[in-house]
């Protein structure tokens, strides 16, 4: 949270998306059904997949190019990168490094955040407290995954859930018109971390030929408990967000969950009070992991539905478990 929710010190100066050139289906068809697979209408028909060469840095640093345009921004006016990802370019060093090498950046900090898909709220709050604090002017945070190349391909329910993509914003000072980042609330479950994980190829579990076999190296989920914990979480943490910017969800224009899904549009509208119609549901950005947010962020600005001056929440769980909101006037 902001030192002062109704006083904003740090803004949204510009937003960006990048997406695979490419658009295939979410799994393939030959692959055996999975339990707990979502519905066709919520599985993300169509859903982009990186073209092989393309990386995730490749897409950050699309996306990045975008927000620094809509900020009339350059790479040499940033002080800070903070790229969120699971599935970064390499296990060392971090992805955010290439996205600065890309960029053309300064030698300023440059580094990789882990928390799935809350990812990108978890580096929306790291900005926020440099920018609020005068530590930094302009802080780029990036959410992007291409974790496409994370699912075991014999998930169907996975593989229709996760997609490739990466969005991302420019954090700077707030102009003092109330516009700015009113709250961040986030919360972590270590006990869940086996609801969504990629348990081989760190320190625990170092990758053999057994464990390639076994395909510990891609992502595993527990459809029923993942789906469970956004059920009980989410809305709960949405309300905990829109209280810390001193607002109640009547005065929201829009929430921005992590998936276009409409049994969670519905679960949240209920849970807010709202109207479903007010749940931002961008196709093209679900399933993108920590880019999602911010992609769906930046259509809803640029198709002209979010207008500036409308106060929005942002929400997603993820691995971890990891969970989190943040309430932003744009």
């Amino acid at each position: 949270m902001t030192s002062d929710a109704r006083n904003p010190r740090a803004c949204l100066l510009g937003t960006g998306r990048a997406l695979p050139a490419a658009q295939e289906n979410a799994a393939p068809s030959d692959a055996p059904p999975a339990d707990g697979a979502p519905s066709e209408a919520s599985a993300g028909r169509g859903r982009r997949r990186a073209a092989a060469g393309e990386t995730t840095s490749d897409l950050a640093a699309r996306a990045a190019r975008a927000a620094l345009d809509a900020a009339g921004l350059g790479p040499r006016d940033l002080g800070m990168i903070i790229l969120a990802t699971s599935s970064g370019d390499a296990p060392m060093p971090a992805t955010a490094v290439y996205v600065q090498q890309k960029l053309g950046a300064e030698l300023i900090p440059s580094f990789d955040l882990s928390a799935s898909l809350t990812g990108f709220l978890y580096g929306l709050s790291v900005a926020n407290q440099f920018v609020t604090a005068g530590t930094l002017r302009h802080v780029l945070v990036i959410g992007a995954d291409l974790l496409s190349r994370r699912v075991d391909p014999r998930d169907r329910a996975a593989a229709a859930l996760f997609g490739d993509g990466a969005g991302a914003v420019v954090v700077g000072p707030a102009a003092g018109d109330g516009r700015g980042i009113l709250s961040v609330s986030l919360r972590a479950d270590g006990k869940k971390a086996d609801v969504l994980q990629v348990p081989g190829g760190g320190s625990a579990e170092p990758l053999t030929q057994e464990r390639l076999a076994d395909r510990r190296h891609a992502l595993r989920v527990n459809h029923a408990e993942l789906r469970r914990a956004v059920e009980e979480r989410l809305g709960v943490q949405a309300l905990a967000a829109i209280e810390a910017a001193g607002l109640t969800p009547a005065d929201l224009d829009w929430v921005i969950p992590h998936h276009a899904d409409a049994h969670l549009a519905g679960l949240l509208a209920e849970r807010l009070g709202c109207p479903t119609q007010r749940v931002f549901g961008a196709l093209d950005a679900a399933g993108a992991s920590a880019g999602s947010v911010a992609m769906a962020l930046d259509e809803g600005l640029r198709d002209g539905r979010i207008q500036p001056g409308h106060r929005v929440l942002l929400c997603a769980l993820g691995g971890g478990l990891t969970w989190g909101g943040a309430v932003v006037r744009v």
